[in-house]
């Protein structure tokens, strides 16, 4: 008879698992809240459900740590870091939802989970049972016996490891698994802060419990060791027993098996689905209806799905979509992918390719009588679209079926032309991902893609902004789908790797049609969430326009003067040369001035410019630009050091970088802008980075010069929003005073400080303006006394006196700050003027400097995310307005608040107002939008 299986999950073990795991990509809802936890514990939770259908489970969790632990060694465990917000947040959720799965909870003060595990496991045992400790900690592994084993949950793709005997013998290199305490014991664990011998780790006490057995063995032969490691053993031999002690898994905690206290009953499913629905577990709740064979509308659906894709019976070609070809078998590829699934539920698929002219016109009919199709390019580099040749394109327009169509290096032309009617249809949605590079590399085979687009990147990114948004991480998240990496379809790098397009078609069509397919199972879901959110406006009137707007500016470019650059890098060079004999000079000694350890060493070594210089991590001076900067008012060598480094960064980010940039195809730069990386829905730049051009100094202020118009025939036109920042903070905080000041077109700086010091407008000194300056720009980036006292050189009590003052001449600023922090602790999240969110999920932190910083956030992101749709805006009325009129005119750069045109001389004086007014009237706001605009053959002169 076979016997009862007991499980025993370490709640805690798999609560920091699940958050660690996802720690780069934490899950935050629409709240702001980090459910990483609670997702990561409660799938571990459901997958041992339904993979090994437990007879009796229980939950055992910490409750005040270990008493007895604690009384022996004090500093147990002391060197633990505090346990992170998110959670502390978790575990009341998870108690909720053990509760509402009727799952016992095990917890006793005093005692840790591996002790009410060890104990219970002890009793299961008498009593009959196997019993599987839940759990990635090896410290269990003492306590496997033959019928009690070690349950290691799957993780970063690995499936599930069950420790008996022999796995705990060939992993500790012992004879019983009790020994796995003196192992512990020995080599101690800085994990639990458990000494052990000092000197002693995995190898020597494999070594030792080898020869000796245990612990009281080794401290009985210590004659037997020899130099340092015998006086090491013996001097510390108390601690040795106390850390064998401290690593015994405690069997009589007071706890007892009663069996039907354990079984596994059916779960409160409307409570669950309750909590489910407050964390916004979607895709969990689908999983957990599916576990429980709950009747759902969707599970009856998805039940369909199974009876209609599986592959167990033949496909009928009378009612199959696949086989509206009539090819034979080989063509079709149709698997199903229950291996991969995290969840274990299966996903039966069809993928079929599709290589005749017969089939390839049969596809295209088809795709046009659809009202929306995901599609996926497949191209050789997904970076650079100048170079990338395309590999393939597959298809998807329902769930679990796809098609895909290779393309032949010497007829791949004649097959996109095949596809153009598809592409260019404007009544079939394109469901993509990415869309703005597809846009691009369509282009260079003249085939435009039109109609109405969903994004999936993009809608993710407003859904979610602070998650990375590329496909692997969606599928995992929303789908419970690790997809195929590209390394175990080509193979890892090395002279063994093949390329794409060598592998055979089969594996071809199974990894790139999951994209397509993926890809329209996200848009049902994104589709939703945007509507959920009130973001579904703002995506469709802003992000997706706008893709098109950059995509065309990108692929248009800029051209740049490369040997205006060249002779720029010569005399920075000299300057940099000159500047390096100065300061060897002054120190009187040369060194390495980019080395920090050495230029440390001659700042406080030698030259002993502080008494009590800061140190890093690894004991060397610290020599950052925080610390230089402080000392540079009193020393002239750390001036010119930071003049250095500046002309050195200067010289090899740009000057010297920039001419490897141009591509040789177009002769011009092409940088890429990115919509879905900046939380606050600020444009990003790369390759290169375009948006960092230097300004603040007049050598930075050169490398504008290097770029020009595109000819003798166009001139560079700059166009720059004047203080758009401070205008909308006057807008949302309604501050009669400061909007009064934009709308008589006064010096808002001057303004302010009239106000803040009480002199007459026309009497403010350069002083007074500098400081309202700094207290104006310092409100909106949450700036504290602290930091204006060192930006403006005064003491920190002058700095409170200017902010207080400042609050006092303008009060509805102050309420408007308040106003902001109330709303984000209320919600967990802030809008701009167009509602995209900015979710702060440490706004309600314990930690203060934590929360300082969220709270900082809450003012500063509506007002530079507003700043950045209104540009969006303006971009995509003037991108209009240039395409309408069919214009030679194109915008190039898109930096900050600035934009930047190729004008055709002969529009320069129609335009110039054009684009004036569609900025300036981008978005209404109680306070006027200003925008100044300058001309020249260079971005400099422009500027």
């Amino acid at each position: 008879m076979q016997k009862k299986r007991l499980f025993l999950l370490d709640a805690y073990a798999l609560i920091f698992r699940g958050y660690y795991a996802l720690i780069k990509n934490p899950r935050i809802n629409s709240k702001g809240m980090d459910t990483s936890a609670i997702l990561g514990f409660t799938n571990s939770l459901l997958d041992v459900i339904n993979r090994e259908k437990p007879d009796h489970l229980a939950v055992a969790f910490d409750k005040g740590g270990s008493h007895s632990r604690n009384e022996a060694f004090p500093e147990y465990k002391s060197n633990r870091q505090e346990t992170p917000e998110a959670i502390k947040i978790a575990v009341p959720y998870i108690h909720k939802i053990l509760e509402a799965m009727h799952i016992p909870i095990i917890e006793k003060e005093g005692f840790e989970a591996d002790d009410l595990i060890g104990t219970l496991a002890k009793q299961a045992e008498k009593a009959g049972y196997q019993t599987f400790m839940v759990t990635p900690d090896k410290d269990f592994a003492q306590l496997v016996s033959e019928n009690i084993f070690m349950y290691k949950p799957a993780r970063m793709g690995n499936g599930i490891e069950i420790w008996g005997i022999p796995e705990v013998q060939k992993k500790f290199e012992v004879e019983r698994p009790e020994q796995v305490i003196d192992f512990l014991g020995m080599m101690g664990d800085a994990v639990d802060n458990i000494p052990g011998f000092p000197g002693v780790g995995e190898k020597t006490a494999k070594k030792f419990i080898k020869e000796y057995g245990s612990i009281e063995n080794l401290l009985a032969n210590t004659h037997e060791l020899k130099g340092k490691m015998k006086e090491k053993v013996e001097e510390n031999s108390e601690l040795g027993l106390l850390s064998k002690q401290l690593a015994t898994i405690m069997l009589d905690c007071p706890v007892e098996f009663h069996e039907q206290d354990f079984e596994l009953n059916h779960p409160d499913f409307e409570k669950v689905g309750e909590i489910f629905k407050e964390l916004e577990f979607r895709r969990l709740a689908e999983n957990f209806n599916k576990i429980f064979n709950i009747s759902t509308p969707e599970v009856q659906e998805s039940k369909k799905e199974e009876v209609t894709n599986s592959t167990s019976k033949p496909i009928n070609p009378t009612t199959q979509q696949f086989d509206l070809f009539s090819l034979p078998p080989e063509h079709s590829v149709e698997t199903s992918l229950n291996a991969s699934y995290d969840s274990n539920e299966g996903y039966n698929h069809i993928y079929q390719f599709v290589n005749s002219p017969l089939s390839r016109k049969l596809l295209i009919s088809n795709l046009l009588k659809q009202p929306s199709v995901s599609y996926h390019l497949e191209t050789t580099d997904a970076n650079n679209c100048f170079i990338a040749d395309l590999i393939g394109i597959s298809f998807c327009y329902e769930k679990g079926k796809g098609y895909y169509i290779p393309l032949i290096e010497n007829n791949t032309e004649e097959i996109l032309n095949q596809f153009k009617p598809f592409f260019e249809n404007e009544t079939i949605q394109k469901i993509g991902q990415d869309i703005k590079y597809d846009i691009k590399v369509l282009s260079k085979y003249n085939i435009q893609i039109k109609g109405k687009l969903f994004d999936v990147m993009l809608a993710h990114y407003l859904i979610n902004p602070d998650m990375r948004h590329d496909m692997s991480v969606l599928t995992e998240t929303y789908l419970n789908y690790k997809p195929k990496t590209i390394e175990s379809v080509i193979g890892k790098k090395g002279k063994d790797q093949l390329i794409l397009n060598q592998i055979d078609l089969e594996k071809q069509t199974e990894y790139i049609t999951e994209f397509a397919d993926f890809t329209f199972q996200l848009k049902e879901i994104f589709e939703q969430d945007l509507e959920k959110y009130q973001l579904t406006k703002l995506y469709n009137e802003i992000e997706i326009p706008l893709l098109q707007v950059l995509a065309q500016m990108e692929l248009e470019g800029i051209k740049l003067d490369a040997t205006f650059l060249k002779s720029l890098s010569e005399k920075l060079n000299n300057d940099i040369l000159k500047l390096e004999e100065t300061i060897y000079a002054e120190a009187n000694i040369e060194f390495n001035l980019a080395s920090p350890k050495q230029l440390g060493d001659v700042l406080f070594d030698h030259l002993k410019l502080l008494d009590k210089p800061k140190k890093t991590k690894t004991g060397q001076y610290a020599t950052g630009e925080e610390i230089l900067s402080k000392l540079a008012p009193k020393h002239k060598i750390v001036e010119e050091i930071l003049e250095w480094r500046g002309l050195v960064k200067l010289k090899n980010t740009y000057v010297d970088a920039l001419p490897n940039e141009i591509n040789q195809q177009t002769g011009r730069i092409h940088t890429t802008y990115s919509q879905a990386v900046a939380a606050t829905g600020r444009l990003s730049s790369n390759n290169p980075n375009l948006q960092n051009i230097p300004i603040r100094t007049e050598r930075g202020r050169q490398v504008r010069k290097a770029f020009v118009a595109k000819n003798n025939d166009f001139t560079l036109v700059a166009a720059d929003y004047s203080q758009i920042e401070l205008r909308i903070i006057a807008a949302l905080s309604g501050d009669e005073s400061m909007i009064e000041s934009f709308k008589n077109k006064e010096d808002i700086h001057a303004a302010t400080a009239a106000k803040v010091f009480g002199v007459p407008l026309n009497e403010v000194t350069r002083t007074q303006r500098s400081d309202a300056k700094a207290v104006n720009f310092g409100i909106i980036y949450g700036q504290g006394a602290f930091t204006l006292a060192q930006q403006l050189n005064k003491s920190r009590a002058e700095a409170k006196e200017l902010i207080d003052n400042y609050y006092k001449t303008f009060p509805k600023l102050n309420q408007f700050i308040a106003n902001q922090i109330h709303l984000a602790r209320e919600n967990g999240y802030v809008e701009t003027i167009l509602g995209r969110r900015r979710y702060l999920k440490n706004i309600n932190s314990q930690n203060a400097i934590v929360r300082s910083a969220d709270e900082r956030n809450a003012v500063n992101a509506p007002i530079q995310g507003s700043a950045a749709d209104i540009i969006k805006i303006a971009m995509i009325n003037i991108y209009k307005l240039l395409s309408e009129g069919n214009y030679k005119t194109k915008m190039l750069l898109q930096v900050h608040d600035e934009l930047v045109f190729d004008v055709h001389n002969s529009e320069l004086a129609l335009l110039k107002p054009k684009i004036i007014y569609e900025m300036e009237n981008a978005f209404k706001l109680p306070v006027p939008l200003t925008v100044e605009l300058g001309e020249g053959q260079d971005w400099l002169q422009a500027h």
